[in-house]
């Protein structure tokens, strides 16, 4: 995976992270002349046809909301050997859990913070789709054209649809952040679910630790 040095028509830059079940890229696009970043499914998961689902799923979630809250979606393709990838908006602010590294924030900043990624999962909830893994490293910061910190939700790898309904076959969600019931499987989740994961993240963020 490492050898690779550009995806269709993507310049890759350096690994952003990897996760459990893919790697995201900082990469280069030649015609937006703008970073991207490029989401990658991992090599050892690529005979999982489910695995390829739930990705390519949060792709199409992505889309789908259509929102300027929420990581947007520029292009969808396959590898030479396979495996899927997409190519999404780069936040250049890093993450809510980098802020955290200083520790907890002022009090103002906290709310306000909290309250943009509460408009993102709103405009998530009216798309019809619950996060279901809202925390710190899935809440990014960009910094717009005129100087100003936006944020945007990610990862919706563990994402429903609301129409499909959203009942757990196995616990989702982070410890600390997720409501009880998300523990249990054959819990029923709406959106409810991402409100309490938001204030643990407000609270994270006044505090500087994890509800236990």
């Amino acid at each position: 995976m490492h050898s690779l040095e550009r995806i269709g028509r993507y310049r890759l830059e350096r690994p952003l992270g990897t996760g459990a079940f893919a790697t995201v890229w900082l990469a280069h696009d030649p015609e937006l002349e703008a970073p991207v970043a490029v989401k990658v499914l991992a090599e050892n998961w690529s005979h999982r046809l489910d695995v390829r689902e739930r990705f390519l799923s949060e792709a199409r979630l992505l889309r789908r909301a259509g929102s300027s809250r929420v990581v947007q979606v520029y292009d969808i393709g396959e590898l030479p050997d396979g495996r899927p990838y997409f190519v999404m908006e780069y936040a250049d602010g890093g993450t809510l859990a980098d802020l955290l590294r200083d520790g907890p924030l002022p009090v103002p900043e906290a709310l306000a913070l909290t309250a943009q990624a509460a408009r993102a999962a709103a405009a998530l909830h009216e798309a019809g789709i619950v996060h279901r893994d809202i925390k710190p490293t899935n809440v990014l910061l960009h910094t717009a054209p005129d100087g100003t910190r936006r944020v945007l939700l990610a990862d919706l790898g563990l994402a429903k649809s609301l129409a499909q309904g959203s009942v757990l076959t196995l616990a989702a969600g982070s410890a600390g952040y997720r409501p009880p019931e998300q523990a249990e499987p054959g819990a029923g989740i709406d959106e409810r679910a991402d409100v309490y994961s938001l204030g643990a993240v407000g609270y994270e963020l006044v505090t500087g630790t994890v509800p236990g």
